[in-house]
């Protein structure tokens, strides 16, 4: 391919991208891939040029480009050597237009800035943006850190998490052998932390509430084995890739579907038998960025607040299933308020009695009820951690 049919081809997948946006579809990682996988001809060093230019564009739009040569314009106001391959030659953009413009740059769509908690001020914005490394959770029940580390190049232990291995951003695991053993999960350092924060203890009953595809419930249950650990979530597919991980990692993990509108009634056998609930509920992801910087173009107000409600109902379902001197674990990927501090104030509102106990780590910085985990501050995702005793 040539430059300017690099930069074409860029331009047609951030129209993917921004479409994809709109309408709650793929993620722009899937899209690359779907793009390349129809044009075998574009080699090793093509797909990578493209990708960065992808994502170029795609970091510096805070809002919604209106297309991708919008978007791609915006990179070349910034860069002569671009802004030079917009010549209208063959298999490349067409040239530029009198008075044609791009993007206008920024780091975050304009609404979102005043809902980040006050923790999360200006100067660590570029930190939300910046790619991120690629963290491995050891599967403890079976290997330990210490002897994992000389297996993968330019592999150092995680600051915080016990069980985390840091890799350089862009290393490959998933056709490495510890990963196909079962020996590493790839999970941010944040998330292994939140898995930290149940304290999870021999013999105890912990119900993952909202496990998803399960990557908090396999830590969970590499760190106690003997702990019977229930994974349950609404979503039928992502609950779903749950059984072959476990498989993969020698893990016993119960697995509950659940109907959504009807989880209480599903757990009722539940109330007042966990010794953890944790709920790491679905949230804006805006922690999470740095790994899909295109997701401040899937959130809206209309969406957050949706979420909000959802993050508070599902609080009011855990209470009652925790135990007398049991503990809730309330997490979001989020660095917005509503979701954090607020959202756990608003539960001790409704669950005056309830006793707020700190997580046990050292990172993050005090939020509220809980602690915030930022890029810049713990380079690690964004995190919202708060940890609930319910009275005896």
């Amino acid at each position: 391919m040539t430059p300017s049919a690099r930069v074409q081809a860029a331009i047609e997948i951030l129209d993917e991208v921004i479409a994809s946006a709109r309408d709650d579809g793929p993620p722009a990682d899937a899209i690359v891939q779907r793009y390349f996988k129809a044009r075998r001809y574009a080699g090793s060093k093509d797909r990578r040029a493209v990708r960065e230019l992808v994502y170029r564009a795609i970091r510096r739009s805070g809002d919604m480009p209106e297309t991708g040569r919008a978007a791609m314009l915006g990179v070349a106001e910034e860069d002569e050597e671009i802004a030079g391959l917009f010549d209208g030659s063959v298999h490349g953009p067409a040239a530029l237009r009198p008075g044609e413009t791009g993007t206008p740059a920024a780091l975050l769509p304009s609404w979102i800035a005043p809902q980040l908690s006050t923790l999360v001020t200006e100067d660590e914005w570029p930190a939300l943006l910046e790619r991120a490394p690629l963290d491995l959770r050891i599967n403890i029940a079976r290997r330990s850190r210490e002897a994992m580390v000389a297996e993968f190049e330019g592999a150092g232990p995680t600051w915080l998490s016990p069980w985390g291995l840091r890799l350089p951003a862009d290393s490959r695991v998933d056709n490495h052998p510890a990963f196909a053993q079962g020996l590493v999960e790839v999970q941010d350092e944040g998330s292994q932390l939140i898995a930290l924060a149940c304290k999870p203890e021999r013999g105890a009953q912990i119900l993952d509430l909202c496990a998803g595809a399960g990557g908090k419930a396999l830590a969970l249950a590499a760190a106690v084995p003997k702990a019977a650990i229930i994974a349950s979530d609404t979503n039928r597919a992502r609950l779903a890739q749950l059984g072959p991980r476990a498989e993969r990692a020698g893990a016993t993990i119960a697995v509950r579907l659940l109907d959504g509108g009807r989880e209480s009634v599903q757990l009722a056998e539940l109330d007042g038998q966990c010794d953890v609930v944790l709920v790491d509920a679905p949230c804006s992801g805006s922690g999470t960025w740095r790994r899909n910087p295109e997701g401040r173009w899937r959130l809206t107000p209309g969406r957050l607040d949706r979420v909000v409600k959802l993050q508070a109902r599902l609080l009011d379902i855990a209470a009652p299933l925790v135990k007398p001197g049991g503990a809730l674990v309330y997490a979001t990927c989020s660095l917005i308020a509503a979701e954090g501090a607020e959202q756990a104030r608003n539960f001790l509102g409704r669950h005056s009695s309830w006793i707020v106990q700190d997580v046990p780590f050292a990172g993050g910085r005090a939020d509220g009820p809980g602690r915030l985990l930022t890029p810049k501050h713990d380079a690690t995702d964004g995190f919202f951690v708060a940890r609930f005793v319910r009275p005896c």
